[in-house]
């Protein structure tokens, strides 16, 4: 997940007002303790004090015996009331006082069913006044469903949602052995935002599953991928504050677009994004969405869908953070526990998002996994990337992944291992996958400039022949700085949604692609050169031969390009150039342009063809240390190749990097079918060869015995 600049992450203690609309006001209130905890060894007491509370009890609103149930945990509030709407906007509401028990979690119920109504709590701290204070209405963090205003802040309430059977039509979870996964990482609306995809619900769960179309699930299935991994799509703050303005101490220098697009502003683990369920091009600006609940219902059809072609859905979380301007949420209901704090009082930011969750209290580990099993169970998700893993504790960590196969044995774990560390070998101990950034680095490089990998004929870092061959088996910890316990733990990938795209990567990395420059025909520029092509094919083929699970991000089939339109109405002094953090921006830069899968049509087909093979010959996912064997070649350090037998079958694959120089392969006796040369890839056979084959510089070949 890309950060913004560092900017200033303490926040004021001021009483500021948001107009939203038709003059009606939003009270903002954030609370510092400074001047409550004089010393860190007393603020460090009252943290210790609160690490004591926990409670079993089934929390958030539920139905039960014609009564409708509320609970919070709050232990640090003096006073709590529910306020329930009959609609969203509505400025009179009922209230009611909740009570405490002994172990922080404030309650009542009312002697009605309260389905289909719009609440939140209005929470107490020490030294508000519980009849004057102007105090925000919270959202639920146990909310099932959530109606968010189209504004800056996202206020939102909670919808009471009654349990209901749905119809999965006997589909449950996608049962595959990690190394099997093939991943392809997407954004649900970019798959047919875009009037390319020839969706008629475009951006959205429906039009993501509609059939008959260019883009969604049916272009998905063209490809062969057998697991989707979606960018976070629970309840999320999709708009940030004012550009070239100041909001509670923090002034937009930063973001033109005023969106966050990719998801990481997470504010409900329990309820999936509204924002999908609407008809976005028709939404309108100070409108309540969400409030019929129909996103529930919407992501559970995405989800059967995509299981009855036999493909998995993983879910990218974010539960190291909250979303950073927003009120209303955590931060109001209980700062002192569910937070890091300094002794101050102030949050610490890890995440460089204003707000670090403290995953070590008891009842955050407790709402994590609770959620985590909620997806699995309600949702039938298969598995779950987390967002920056290391700034989540090692009991919570373990925990979810004991807890969450207690429900599904074959539930899939993958994270970023750092924030607030690195430690990818700490994952793997406790059975985790991670994004293995050391092959994305070696082979592609770190950066399009000066920092330039294998494919290019570079050693980048600590890159050399014998790393790659570690790559290749999916860089164990048997191998010299490898990482892994097995190497299915290692999510092989060079692109995902961070950074530039791999096709935008090798367009600059190539030298033949300024990124200062103004692009105005995008499809020029999408059109890939003869040696982008080589480029692309080679980084391709290495991926998809390696042990570990391959991982892919939406349009590298294709070398996507991430333009900015040149459009002269929009702030943002890059547009038209090449973007290479696109997290702000709903439109066309990330949207799926299917016809620049058409233009290189030849990388995608090629990028078939290998999904193919992969599936095809399990000697490329299962094959033991001991099954492959390297050779180097005399002509160039840049060349590689190594004989790989598994089962009944013998493979011979072959890299030459080097970017001059032909390189010429002995092979081992036999007769060997080529599947894979510098043109095309697949499980046929292109031609038949005997004892050497030569490849050009920059291209690759993958070989048969008959």
């Amino acid at each position: 997940m890309k950060r913004y600049s560092i900017i200033n992450m303490v926040l004021i203690g001021v009483l500021i007002t948001l107009q939203i609309s038709k003059g009606e006001k939003l009270y903002l209130k954030e609370t510092r303790y400074t001047k409550s905890f004089p010393d860190s060894a007393e603020f460090q007491e009252h943290s210790r004090e609160l690490d004591k509370y926990y409670s079993d009890k089934k929390l958030g609103s539920f139905i039960e015996n014609g009564k409708t149930y509320f609970r919070l945990f709050s232990p640090s509030a003096i006073q709590v009331k529910l306020c329930v709407f009959n609609k969203p906007d509505e400025k009179k509401y009922q209230e009611y006082f909740l009570n405490k028990d002994g172990n922080g979690v404030w309650e009542v119920a009312v002697d009605k069913e309260l389905h289909g109504k719009f609440y939140g709590y209005k929470v107490f701290h020490k030294g508000d006044d519980v009849f004057t204070a102007k105090v925000p209405i919270c959202v639920d963090p146990y909310a099932k469903a959530v109606t968010s205003l189209t504004t800056y802040m996202n206020p939102r309430l909670a919808v009471v949602t009654k349990d209901e059977p749905y119809n999965w039509e006997g589909t449950n979870w996608i049962q595959r052995d990690w190394r099997d996964l093939i991943i392809y990482e997407m954004h649900v609306r970019d798959m047919t935002a875009h009037k390319s995809s020839g969706a008629k619900n475009r951006g959205s769960y429906k039009g993501l599953t509609e059939k008959k179309i260019h883009g969604g699930l049916d272009y998905i299935k063209t490809l062969g991928v057998n697991t989707v991994e979606l960018l976070p799509a629970q309840e999320f703050g999709n708009i940030e504050i004012p550009f070239m303005d100041s909001l509670r101490g923090k002034f937009n220098t930063w973001n033109p677009y005023e969106r966050n697009h990719w998801g990481y502003m997470t504010s409900n683990f329990f309820a999936p994004a509204a924002y999908y369920s609407e008809n976005w091009e028709k939404m309108k600006w100070n409108k309540w969405i969400g409030g019929e609940g129909k996103q529930i219902n919407a992501f559970k059809d995405m989800v059967k869908a995509f299981h009855k072609e036999g493909i998995a859905v993983i879910m990218d979380v974010v539960y190291n953070h909250l979303s950073e301007y927003e009120t209303g949420n955590l931060k109001q209901i209980d700062k002192e526990y569910y937070f890091r704090l300094d002794s101050n009082g102030n949050y610490i930011a890890e995440s460089y998002c204003g707000n670090d969750l403290k995953t070590e209290r008891p009842m955050v580990r407790r709402l994590i996994i609770e959620s985590i099993l909620y997806w699995m169970k309600e949702y039938h998700i298969d598995g779950f990337r987390f967002d920056l893993g290391k700034l989540i504790d090692w009991k919570t960590i373990e925990e979810i992944i004991s807890e969450a196969r207690k429900v599904n044995p074959n539930v899939v774990f993958t994270c970023e291992p750092w924030g607030g560390g690195y430690d990818p070998a700490g994952f793997s101990i406790r059975n985790w996958a991670s994004w293995n950034d050391q092959i994305r680095n070696g082979i592609k490089g770190e950066n399009p400039n000066n920092g330039l990998g294998w494919i290019f004929g570079h050693w980048y870092g600590n890159n050399s022949l014998d790393r790659i061959k570690s790559y290749v088996n999916g860089t164990l910890i048997r191998d010299s700085l490898g990482l892994f316990q097995k190497k299915e733990h290692s999510v092989n990938y060079l692109e995902s949604h961070d950074g530039y795209t791999l096709g935008d990567f090798i367009r600059i990395g190539s030298r033949e692609v300024d990124p200062d420059i103004i692009i105005k025909d995008v499809d020029k520029n999408v059109k890939l050169s003869y040696h982008q092509m080589k480029l692309n094919k080679l980084a391709a083929l290495f991926l998809l031969t390696s042990q570990g699970i391959s991982m892919i991000a939406e349009g590298q089939e294709f070398a996507r390009s991430k333009v900015i339109p040149f459009n002269e109405k929009e702030k943002d002094k890059e547009k038209g150039k090449i973007d290479h953090n696109s997290y702000n921006k709903d439109n066309e830069t990330n949207y799926i342009n299917y016809k620049q899968a058409e233009i290189n049509k030849e990388l995608l087909n090629y990028y078939k063809g290998l999904i193919e093979l992969r599936n095809r010959y399990d000697a490329f996912r299962r094959a033991e240390y001991e099954e492959i064997t390297f050779f180097e070649n005399p002509e160039s350090k840049l060349g590689l190749g190594y004989i790989l037998k598994h089962n009944k079958d013998s493979f011979i694959v072959l890299f030459n990097a080097d970017p001059d120089k032909n390189l010429e392969f002995q092979l081992p006796e036999g007769v060997w079918s080529v599947l894979v040369d510098k043109d095309l890839a697949g499980t046929r056979t292109r031609y038949v060869t005997g004892s050497k084959i030569i490849l050009e510089p920059v291209t690759g070949a993958v070989l048969k015995l008959q």
